[in-house]
């Protein structure tokens, strides 16, 4: 009888794998919510309950390490299991956020004390603040729903119209889907309008960027520059990753395009708020904000 059990067990945790490389790239950010649905809905037809995903084997680790929700049977879903980072949504039977499935439920194992929880985004998921300035009102009609979200960029010689004026000296400050974490090289991308015209020139609409951990102490990237090279300033190269036409990965510097920022610079480990704010002595430009994605990241919990 232990024999069985244990290759039921095997089973199952080579199934949960197989279905792991089944998954796009694309699918990481929903990864741990899609397994959990999957074994819940599959599983249990070959013998794979709470029995085989209670206890420390793959099947619970790969359903349970996510730490992401999913919907319960009549015992409830717990993709948490051992791992206090694991939250559940249960069935009749209630909520759990640890501890061994009911009955059609999935139990995961959870590999540590925390689960690791799966990306929300590596987008801005809400304007927090903002004062638009004088001057331009493109896009302001659409604010905020055109600067949340990926980047929708028009690529080397047209700048995105997706986009919100900040108006002469106007600012925003956005809410970061995931905490950008201090990586290798760039951690943040930022994303205006700017673009190429005639033999290399470029029309550039710089900006001052800050980074904060809580929205309150900030942490701002010099931007002071008259002229090109801008340093620091965002708004001064082209956007060619977009979201709608390309599928060019707008959390890559080296191809999403965009203006890049290493938290290192600022002496900062991390952030979750971004703020913009236009150059107001440069009168002659005013920026225009597309997106900003995090490239280095955690996910929020």
């Amino acid at each position: 009888m232990i024999q069985v059990a244990h290759r039921r067990r095997q089973r199952c945790a080579d199934t949960v794998l197989r279905l792991q490389q089944l998954l796009p790239a694309t699918a990481r950010p929903a990864r741990g919510l899609f397994l959990t649905v999957l074994l819940a809905m599959g599983l249990p037809a070959m013998g794979c309950s709470s029995e085989s995903g209670g206890g420390s084997g793959a099947a619970g680790a790969s359903a349970g390490g996510a730490g992401a929700a999913a919907p319960g049977g009549s015992g409830g879903t717990n993709p948490g299991g051992n791992s206090a980072g694991g939250a559940s949504v249960g069935g009749s039977a209630g909520v759990s956020s640890g501890g061994a499935a009911g009955s059609g439920g999935v139990a995961g194992a959870g590999a540590g004390a925390g689960g690791a929880c799966a990306s929300a985004t590596p987008f801005a998921v809400r304007a927090v603040d903002h004062q638009f300035g004088s001057g331009q009102t493109f896009g302001q009609q659409d604010f905020p729903a055109n600067v949340l979200g990926g980047p929708r960029g028009g690529g080397c010689c047209g700048g995105s119209l997706d986009v919100v004026s900040l108006g002469i000296g106007g600012w925003v400050v956005l809410e970061l889907g995931d905490t950008v974490v201090d990586g290798p090289g760039v951690d943040l991308l930022v994303f205006e309008n700017a673009f190429e015209y005639g033999s290399g020139s470029l029309y550039a609409e710089p900006a001052t960027v800050a980074v904060s951990a809580d929205g309150e102490t900030w942490y701002e990237f010099p931007c002071d520059a008259q002229d090109a090279p801008w340093g620091q300033c965002a708004g001064t190269h082209p956007v060619y990753a977009n979201v709608d036409e390309n599928d060019l990965d707008p959390t890559d510097p080296e191809s999403a395009g965009g203006d890049g920022y290493d938290l290192a610079d600022v002496g900062v480990e991390r952030a979750r708020f971004v703020r913009l704010t236009d150059r107001a002595d440069l009168t002659s430009s005013v920026f225009d904000l597309d997106a900003v994605a995090v490239v280095h990241g955690e996910c929020t919990r």
